[in-house]
């Protein structure tokens, strides 16, 4: 067990490595689905296979194919890229102060500090978590969903070509 935790933390380690150092984008994006597949073989190792499950769902499956689709829309194969216009400008720094305050705002309920939490035995069961989740994490649930689709937002923005002009 102990060396299959070391196997698994050295092909994180490398597969998060790759991710930083690919030069194609599409290459990195490959390392770090590697990278969310070993992390997942992590959570098997503690027990967690609910929580492996779900994060190979969540996010090797919905998240990099979404980020897949944004390199793509992001045409990076381009040698010189066009200046965007003002409003363009305006609106990837109006997407970064919203992804900001999404932030700050998802951040503010550990800021200030609520009561320890209280670990009972029912604490890894799934209709627990989904209780837990909507009822006292629900505030937290939105604004990620809301920094989502600002993400996205974002990047139509960058990724939309101008027409040219005749």
């Amino acid at each position: 067990m102990s060396l299959l935790f070391y196997i698994l933390a050295a092909l994180s380690v490398l597969t998060g490595l790759g991710v930083v150092l690919a030069r194609n984008p599409i290459n990195s994006v490959l390392s770090l689905i590697a990278c969310f597949l070993t992390i997942a073989g992590h959570y098997v190792l503690l027990n967690a296979q609910f929580l492996a499950v779900v994060h190979v769902i969540v996010y090797t499956g919905a998240i990099m194919v979404l980020f897949l689709f944004v390199i793509m829309l992001m045409d990076m194969n381009r040698a010189n890229e066009p200046h965007k216009k003002w409003t363009t400008k305006l609106a990837a720094t109006l997407s970064g102060c919203l992804l900001l305050l999404v932030l700050l705002a998802s951040t503010a309920k550990v800021m200030l500090g609520g009561p320890a939490p209280v670990l009972s035995p029912d604490m890894g069961l799934i209709k627990n978590l989904g209780m837990v989740l909507y009822r006292d994490y629900l505030y937290p649930f939105e604004t990620s969903a809301i920094l989502f689709l600002s993400a996205m937002v974002g990047a139509m923005v960058l990724g939309k070509h101008e027409p040219k002009k005749i």
